[in-house]
């Protein structure tokens, strides 16, 4: 790689490495020590083939979720069991609802299976269509629907309270838009 690839690199990892690490965090249910060697193995492999990309960040995530994707599907991997609460009992929870409400997320999606957890992700962090989780995870639309329809049941299983919000951003009163009706 010649110094201005190199330099090209520095610049991507320095400016968009915080917003993937946030990717791989959900990838890996909440093991930040996981995320940060699923991104490591994706800049590296992103690394050698730098000069011939042509998109980076569409790149490097595509090795995230293929790396997640080849971990969940090795036969030791699925013996481990990670947890996203910390072991100290008793701490008194955030006053900010919000944060609450993404400890509460945070842990229910570790309680999912990888492959549910990496199907809502990209579904819904990623904002990707059925056809292009199909095509990332190798599988029908048939299974990414009814992997999602799954995996969005065990996380209101593991988790009443996220049922109750409104995952639609909330329209200003003076907006007389049509309102979208979606599943």
């Amino acid at each position: 790689m010649d110094a201005e690839a190199q330099d090209s690199f520095r610049e991507f990892v320095a400016g968009r490495s915080s917003a993937l690490l946030r990717t791989a965090v959900l990838l890996t249910g909440g093991d930040r020590h996981a995320a940060e060697d699923l991104l490591q193995t994706a800049l590296v492999r992103a690394a050698g083939r730098w000069q011939r990309i042509d998109e980076p960040e569409a790149y490097v995530r595509r090795i995230l979720y293929r790396q997640q994707i080849s971990r969940w599907r090795l036969k030791w991997r699925r013996r481990e069991v990670t947890v996203a609460e910390p072991p100290e009992p008793g701490h008194a929870p955030d006053a900010s609802g919000a944060a609450e409400l993404r400890l509460v997320l945070r842990a229910a999606l570790s309680r999912l299976t990888a492959r549910q957890r990496t199907v809502l992700v990209l579904r819904y962090f990623e904002d990707l269509p059925e056809a292009e989780v199909a095509r990332l995870l190798g599988c029908s639309v048939g299974t990414v629907r009814s992997t999602t329809h799954r995996s969005l049941a065990r996380l209101r299983e593991l988790a009443p309270e996220l049922a109750t919000l409104d995952p639609r951003p909330q329209r200003p009163s003076h907006d007389f838009s049509p309102v979208e009706v979606g599943p």
